[in-house]
Order: structure tokens, then C-alpha cells, then sequence
């Protein structure tokens, strides 16, 4: 199962489900018979990939909020 398929929620991966969503339009039987699986291990691998760098900044972001809190609470307990 993947997540919806919005192109603005996954401009990383906007080419992969663009032939994704093809594949089944041109596909509409075969699809069950594993027409488009190859596109989707590339769908799965390239969402695998953006979540990491979604993590990797997210974790950026909450290392510079702790040390500013930090700062914060020494500030005030002085």
C-alpha cells in the first residue's frame, strides 16, 4: 500500500507516479496481473528515500529547537 499519489506531496518522486498512474490507465486489467509492479518497487524505493530526507531535516530542526530551549532555561535560571 502507498500513500496517495499527489504530485505536489512527492515532488521527488512526481515522474515515478506520473508512470504509475499511466500504467494503470493504459493497463486497467493487467495491473492486477502484475503489469505496473515494476514502477511500483521504483514508487516504494523513491518514498522510502524522500521519508529519509524528511526525517534527517526533521531531526536537523529538532536538534536546533532543543539547543535554543536549552539556551532558553539556562537564560532564565540564571
Amino acid at each position: 500500500m502507498h500513500p496517495p499519489l499527489t504530485l505536489h506531496k512527492h515532488p521527488m518522486c512526481a515522474e515515478i507516479i506520473e508512470e504509475f498512474q499511466k500504467c494503470h490507465l493504459d493497463h486497467p486489467i493487467a495491473k492486477f496481473l502484475g503489469e505496473c509492479t515494476d514502477l511500483k518497487i521504483k514508487l516504494d524505493r523513491c518514498f522510502r528515500q524522500e521519508k529519509a530526507l524528511k526525517r534527517k531535516a526533521n531531526f536537523e530542526q529538532s536538534k536546533k529547537m532543543k539547543e535554543r530551549l536549552d539556551a532558553l532555561r539556562k537564560e532564565n535560571a540564571l
